[in-house]
């Protein structure tokens, strides 16, 4: 049986009441969060941190298709079990970002019809709601996933996939952030790129044409959502600010200055903003 890999992060000697999960987007892993998330739990202790690898992703691997938002979201339904003590940990926020934004909203759908019972906080990191038939804002993404479609079988290791990457015009950062998904094959010393990107694209193209605004337009039980958005980001336009903003239940903010990946640029204010939201 494929099993998810979800790892938690507490306080120090803390014991969490309840669980804030946390969806990296495509082509990353749950370890992208780990930082904010001990930054989160030491603040607020009675909260818990989950860093799920979704499905394809880091120690994820090996789920059946087909590869959508809702199978990703409903993998982290079927894991919770392990974490929630019976319902007596239950999760109570969600949050996710790019790709990781989309599904979160789905599992707050799922989770509203799961023993767990709805979620009273969800967050959205620069992800539409909406279907995004344009690919706005995600053009460098999809380069890299139709780029990373040509990778030779295997590499003599981490550092010749970082060159190549770079060969094709992708930038040193973005290269080796990439070479975390490189491992060792055992018993060779070759090193191959471990995820599956055909699978990976299909789940992309099914984030694009999703449309969950009906989900945030009528919220589980008291769950309310916060969409933030990086002011230097093309990935919700005004349209989609102005539709969130319209919903009773549903804030929205605008960090000037961060592009795209909101927590490495304006880590800080993410963290007041979150801390803001889990305290209701």
């Amino acid at each position: 049986m494929t099993t998810l890999a979800v790892a938690p992060v507490t306080a120090t000697d803390a014991v969490p009441t309840r669980w804030l999960v946390f969806l990296h987007g495509i082509l990353g892993s749950g370890a992208n969060w780990r930082t904010f998330a001990r930054q989160i739990v030491a603040a607020r202790p009675d909260w818990g941190a989950l860093l799920v690898d979704l499905r394809l992703h880091g120690d994820s691997q090996g789920f059946a298709p087909p590869h959508t938002v809702e199978a990703a979201a409903r993998d982290i339904v079927e894991a919770l079990p392990r974490f929630t003590d019976g319902g007596r940990v239950p999760v109570r926020g969600v949050l996710g970002h790019s790709f990781g934004g989309k599904v979160g909203i789905e599992l707050a759908h799922q989770l509203a019809a799961s023993p767990n019972g709805p979620s009273d906080t969800l967050v959205v990191v620069d992800s539409t709601p909406g279907p995004r038939p344009d690919f706005r804002g995600s053009s460098g993404v999809r380069h890299i996933v139709e780029l990373l479609t040509q990778l030779p079988e295997a590499f003599p290791d981490r550092n010749a996939f970082t060159a190549w990457a770079e060969e094709r015009g992708v930038n040193r950062p973005t290269a080796m952030w990439l070479a975390m998904n490189v491992r060792p094959v055992p018993n060779t010393t070759r090193f191959e790129f471990r995820l599956d990107i055909p699978s990976i694209r299909a789940m992309m193209d099914d984030y694009f044409v999703r449309d969950l605004w009906p989900v945030l337009e009528a919220p589980a039980g008291s769950m309310k959502t916060h969409l933030v958005a990086g002011g230097d980001s093309e990935v919700l336009d005004a349209a989609d600010l102005a539709r969130g903003r319209a919903l009773p239940r549903m804030t929205v903010d605008v960090i000037p200055k961060a592009g795209h990946w909101v927590h490495v640029d304006a880590p800080d204010t993410l963290r007041e903003l979150v801390l803001g939201y889990l305290d209701g």
